[in-house]
């Protein structure tokens, strides 16, 4: 069973790619800090008995404000560099800072400032010099003022409202797309394709912008690459490099009709590439935060999440690095959707009841997984973070796929995720199956609904989504799968559906 990150069904640890590699080099040499000390804990920073730092692997952190305001940020800055770290990236708006240090006794230290809530390694492995993030330089010295850069405001074109379709021409391979006729998108064309204004941020391993069934969709305007933790929009930054998954999600979400290939649920949005997937196969917190809040700054209306926030399937409140990262996480998402972005993501492919999680057997994935057992506090990020839309797969006959998570009162909604013919680098298409799949059916059907009704969302747009989605009941004599028709853990509220989105 695939185990993670981005969640396509394969055999193989990375996203439906080639056999993950785990960070687990060795660092050729400690950096000392010669000098340095921190206040003790307790004591206001560079006061009171002194931390002495100690070296150890380079490492990346998430530092959180105790408020989300300019002021606070500024003193968890000026912290992090008194304990020897270097500032990555800093988020103002929602009082989180990505550091990077090789002092063993870091967080220890930022944690003596008043200002800091909490403190959180990124990762287990050490960031070896190949890692993007290795060397970022502070935003001070990026010229940045102390100021997040992305505060562009809305990037939206000039179209309003709902292009009409007329005529309705196939393209070559729609005929195998069962999935469309599944959710009624085939049906839902007949009225529109959705609407210019409206921007889909795909959070993933990059899209071929030049892919015959994708380059009118696709806006590099709003397309950054952010596995080094700061937004990087230069082309290349955003494309993909190993992994065809990104490129697959785009297709079903958009890819255009144009006679070429196949049809995406909404064939006429605008796509933002957001790469967060490195080459290795991982999804880091800094990525993953730089993703939320590039997509924010953009003007997204939706965003698909097909992954997990590597290297723990579970965030668990009950470990202080954990807890510190899944807060940083949930700051960017929460902010994401207080701005009237809808984040949708998928449920993952575990074979899980997410709602009675007991043991984890596969975390960490970027060093030793150990076997722990997983308490109420143990979490999926993004897919269970409040307001995000967490979908589940269902195979072609309608019935839950084999490898989807499920969980009532975690699944809100399903759709087709089982052998779903999309776009694929290389300007080809190919078959993959994976809550990866299911989760662009829905940021599609997202997609219609907010060409249809631009007054709607963040968060109302999800509720429409549940109200119109199609009840199905739990399987007969099928234990695992508890609720009622309305809504359970196996489909949440149903069957997305695309006709009723844009009738």
């Amino acid at each position: 069973m695939f185990t993670p990150r981005t969640f396509t069904n394969s055999p193989t640890r990375r996203r439906g790619l080639a056999t993950g590699v785990a960070l687990t080099a060795a660092l050729g040499a400690s950096v000392l800090f010669p000098g340095v000390a921190v206040a003790a804990p307790g004591a206001p920073a560079g006061h009171g008995t002194a931390i002495e730092a100690v070296p150890g692997p380079l490492m990346n952190y998430a530092v959180n404000a105790t408020t989300a305001n300019r002021g606070q940020t500024l003193k968890v800055e000026r912290a992090v560099k008194a304990a020897g770290g270097t500032v990555i990236e800093s988020y103002a708006e929602i009082g989180v800072v990505i550091a990077q240090s090789a002092n063993a006794r870091f967080a220890d230290s930022v944690a003596t400032e008043k200002a800091v809530l909490s403190v959180g390694a990124t990762r287990t492995a050490e960031v070896l010099p190949s890692d993007p993030t290795f060397g970022v330089s502070d935003p001070l010295a990026r010229g940045e003022s102390g100021k997040h850069p992305l505060k562009k405001g809305k990037n939206k074109t000039k179209d309003a409202g709902v292009e009409e379709k007329l005529d309705v021409v196939a393209d070559p391979r729609e005929g195998e797309q069962w999935d469309m006729t599944a959710i009624g998108a085939d049906a839902a064309h007949e009225i529109t394709d959705g609407s210019r204004n409206v921007l889909v941020a795909v959070l993933d391993s990059g899209i071929q912008a030049d892919h015959p069934d994708l380059a009118a969709n696709v806006d590099a305007g709003a397309s950054a690459g952010c596995l080094s933790g700061v937004a990087d929009t230069s082309y290349d930054a955003w494309q993909p490099t190993t992994s065809w998954h990104g490129t697959h999600v785009a297709g079903t979400i958009a890819a255009a009709r144009n006679g070429v290939g196949i049809t995406g649920v909404a064939p006429n949005v605008r796509l933002g590439s957001v790469k967060v997937v490195n080459d290795d196969g991982f999804i880091y917190p800094e990525a993953a935060i730089c993703g939320f809040m590039f997509a924010t700054a953009t003007g997204a209306d939706i965003t698909n999440n097909s992954y997990y926030v590597d290297p723990w399937e579970f965030w668990c409140d009950d470990d202080a690095d954990q807890a510190a990262v899944k807060t940083a996480v949930d700051r960017a998402v929460q902010y994401s959707q207080k701005r009237g972005v809808l984040n949708v993501a998928a449920a993952g492919n575990s074979n899980v009841d997410l709602a009675n999680k007991t043991v984890d057997k596969g975390s960490p994935n970027d060093t030793v997984p150990v076997t722990r057992t997983l308490t109420a506090g143990c979490t999926d990020i993004p897919a269970e973070l409040d307001g995000v839309v967490t979908v589940a797969s269902t195979t072609s006959a309608g019935a839950r796929s084999s490898f989807s998570n499920y969980g009532l009162g975690v699944i809100d909604i399903a759709a087709p995720g089982s052998s779903i013919l999309s776009t694929v680098t290389g300007s080809g298409y190919a078959r993959a199956s994976g809550t990866s799949m299911a989760s662009p059916h829905v940021a599609g059907v997202a997609a219609l609904l907010k060409s249809a009704h631009p007054e709607l969302a963040g968060l109302a747009l999800a509720d429409v989504l549940y109200a119109q989605a199609n009840d199905v009941p739990c399987p007969a004599g099928v234990t695992q799968c508890t609720g009622t028709t309305d809504k359970n853990g196996f489909f949440g509220e149903g069957m997305v559906d695309a006709l009723e989105a844009v009738s």
